[in-house]
């Protein structure tokens, strides 16, 4: 049976390429014959090109995106050793087409052959970015006869905006099992009368611990750090990271070279050395959804933080399902990070929903309904 996936492809993103091989590994692993679809919409891949221009305010004219060009290409050009690790690491563990997508309309006319679609994970329909408002991210190119499948797509919102919510709710009522990844997502479904969604996991827990570990990770041995994963240069994250460093001697260790405090930072890796660098840390202060799955994942003691723009459901949501709602902090206390996260107490809840979430796609797949 052959499968094809669509997600947000080749936006070097360490959780966004995590989330698709582990979805795609699954399926093969699981006797299918899996791919992704190599869909770059022109509003993804600018982001990225040396001369796109990401910002719709510098747009506007020629002499607005001559200076964001300019003001851009510096750092584009330093980037290329990460984005290298990542294009490596997509070329080693994530089978693609041969074909290229770069609009919904070319999907329709040249439909790759498949005998299911899946559409996920990660924030695919969330209607605060374009990917939201992107027809190809809920399967709109598929043929009516075809078998499609949402599986762990995430709203990352609380809310759809009234001007979407009918967009949402057509291109949603087509696919024939609908999954979401965040409890936020059955809500707003529920509130546009879509009531045959169920939730399941990220794509990354359908991999255990061991098998991510014989994947990538590699033994050896490290001076004791704190790993910090933060996009938006958090002044709580840095003063938290100040006082582990001050109370127990660690390094800090970071991913962004935002972060200016830290001893070292690891900007240029790619997805595998992400996870070697979290699986060997001695403690996780984040504000991605990814490095939390991770810490739960190989049991990383972690505190996680609010990011600024208003995509936080996906944290949220995921450490309200395993009571641990306390590690997600808005404020200074130096006592958290004395309170040790007891693994063993959240790993039956945890085992149920990762066979929940297997049992899905397995079923689905085999034309069973979960939501009967």
């Amino acid at each position: 049976m052959k499968i094809l996936t669509i997600t947000c492809h080749k936006v070097y993103n360490h959780g966004a390429s995590l989330q698709q091989f582990a979805l795609l590994y699954f399926l093969n692993n699981s006797g299918f014959e899996a791919k992704t679809i190599n869909y770059q919409p022109k509003y993804l891949a600018e982001i990225f090109s040396y001369y796109g221009v990401a910002n719709p305010k510098f747009k506007k004219n020629l002499f607005l995106k001559l200076l964001y060009v300019i003001a851009k290409l510096p750092s584009k050009i330093n980037d290329i050793k990460r984005r290298n690790a990542f294009n490596d690491f997509e070329k080693n563990f994530i089978p693609s087409t041969d074909k290229l997508f770069v609009n919904n309309i070319q999907l329709k006319n040249n439909t790759p052959k498949a005998d299911a679609y899946i559409c996920g994970s990660d924030q695919i329909w969330n209607s605060l970015l374009q990917n939201g408002k992107d027809p190809a991210f809920y399967l709109d190119f598929v043929a009516n006869n075809k078998k499609k499948i949402s599986y762990a797509a995430s709203f990352a919102i609380d809310n759809v905006s009234d001007e979407w919510k009918d967009f949402v709710k057509e291109k949603v009522n087509r696919i024939d099992y609908i999954s979401v990844r965040e409890n936020s997502g059955l809500r707003i479904l529920e509130n546009m009368g879509i009531n045959r969604a169920v939730q399941v996991l990220d794509p990354v827990f359908l991999i255990s611990k061991k098998e991510w570990e014989k994947l990538f990770i590699k033994n050896k041995e490290v001076e004791p750090y704190v790993l910090v994963y933060d996009f938006e240069n958090d002044e709580i994250i840095k003063n938290y990271a100040l006082y582990l460093k001050e109370k127990n001697g660690w390094k800090i260790f970071a991913l962004s070279k935002k972060i200016k405090y830290a001893d070292e930072v690891f900007w240029s890796i790619g997805p595998d050395k992400f996870l070697n660098l979290l699986y060997h840390s001695h403690f996780v202060l984040a504000n991605s959804f990814h490095a939390t799955a991770f810490s739960v994942i190989f049991g990383k003691q972690f505190l996680i933080f609010n990011r600024q723009i208003k995509i936080n459901t996906r944290m949220r949501d995921f450490l309200q399902d395993f009571g641990l709602q306390e590690r997600l902090v808005s404020q200074m206390d130096k006592k958290l990070v004395t309170q040790k996260i007891d693994f063993n107490q959240i790993s039956h809840v945890l085992e149920n929903k990762i066979q929940y979430s297997k049992n899905f796609l397995l079923n689905t797949l085999n034309n069973e309904r979960m939501d009967k």
